[in-house]
């Protein structure tokens, strides 16, 4: 999109809503590539095949991450 010339972080909620923002999680990023990858076949930049299996591999580090406890979350909890 183009630049803005506004601080980001004072504008209202309702003009907030129109700027675009990136995934909060890999978690989220790989549920919107999966919805939307018809972009990236356009050109024959990369077969579906190329795209699954990246998202494969993303899949499995994404189930990690989310199972590893934070170190924070150690600290509170299994610390003696």
């Amino acid at each position: 999109g183009d630049a803005m010339d506004k601080d980001l972080y004072d504008l209202p909620p309702e003009e907030l809503e129109g700027i675009p923002t990136v995934c909060a999680s890999l978690r989220e990023a790989m549920e919107e590539l999966e919805a939307d990858m018809d972009f990236l076949l356009q050109g024959d930049v990369f077969t579906r095949d190329q795209i699954e299996g990246y998202m494969d591999l993303k899949w499995e580090e994404s189930y990690a991450f989310e199972h590893t406890p934070h170190p924070g979350e150690f600290k509170m909890y299994y610390s003696c």
